[in-house]
């Protein structure tokens, strides 16, 4: 069995949507365990909390918590799962993107860390970065809107 970034990130946000709670796949060159929203548990007597992802249903951009910018022709470029924001690909390097730069169809914006996965994140719209929602290094969910674009 083989699989690819773009078969693991819609595997890991299908999972993300589901009352799943445990999935383990295993081949001869690949293993994958997942673990979300477990209760803790008793182990002789003593309980123990497991770690849980958190698994949220999945967030329009006029649902997300951030309200709507009041030109209504910006573009949102939101999150395609649940993990942590970062602007820039490693600490103390510059960000991918900054307010009023103009971006290309396929250009990497930032980064979402998912399951301890580097997941970069390209525009699907050309056009200028008019504000940066997300907070640099902060969780954002499924559908947030991480920045506005004024298209092309």
């Amino acid at each position: 069995m083989s699989i690819d970034y773009q078969q693991l990130r819609e595997l890991l946000s299908a999972i993300a949507h589901t009352n799943i709670t445990e999935l383990n796949l295993k081949s001869k060159d690949f293993e994958l365990n997942v673990r979300q929203g477990l209760p803790p548990i008793a182990v002789n007597n003593v309980v123990e909390t497991i770690p849980e992802t958190t698994s949220t249903p999945p967030l329009t951009p006029s649902e997300s918590t951030v309200s709507s910018p009041v030109d209504k022709n910006l573009v949102p470029i939101s999150s395609p799962m649940v993990g942590k924001f970062y602007r820039a690909p490693a600490p103390g390097e510059p960000s991918y993107v900054e307010k009023g730069d103009r971006i290309t169809v396929g250009q990497s914006v930032c980064i979402i860390e998912a399951m301890k996965l580097m997941n970069e994140i390209e525009s699907e719209v050309a056009g200028q970065i008019v504000e940066i929602v997300a907070e640099n290094g902060q969780p954002v969910e499924y559908g947030a809107v991480l920045m506005w674009v004024k298209p092309d």
